[in-house]
């Protein structure tokens, strides 16, 4: 499992490989939408090299989602990965976050978590 290269930056996020883990992070600041959801799925699998991987979304920098942006995640999002580990620290994102996992359930195992090494060893358990 080896990405094209181990770090890409686009406007609205940071990807990055560690230990078979994808890794993105969203921007401070950023407005989840169609538009954006769209360029980072594809700047993703682009960067995955058509590899599947385990995905750590650190989405503590989103500040709104829209509908069409979290719908086009679920469902088409998913391409290319195993699991879903999403990184969440307030409690609006935490309550948001299992909106989106209830209404919207992901294709793939998705779990929200306040940890980071939680969230970690989550994704360990499908290596």
């Amino acid at each position: 499992m080896i990405a094209a290269h181990r770090l890409y930056e686009n406007k609205y996020a940071q990807f990055e490989v560690q230990d078979g883990i994808l890794f993105i992070t969203y921007k401070l600041n950023t407005t989840l939408n169609l538009e954006v959801a769209q360029r980072v799925v594809a700047d993703r699998i682009r960067f995955q090299n058509n590899t599947n991987f385990l995905v750590l979304c650190d989405i503590r920098g989103i500040v709104h989602s829209d509908k069409r942006g979290r719908d086009f995640l679920a469902h088409s999002g998913s391409l290319l990965v195993k699991a879903v580990a999403l990184l969440v620290h307030e409690k609006v994102l935490f309550g948001m976050s299992s909106f989106y996992l209830e209404v919207n359930k992901p294709a793939v195992p998705t779990e929200i978590f306040t940890d980071k090494i939680i969230a970690v060893d989550y994704l360990q358990r499908f290596l």
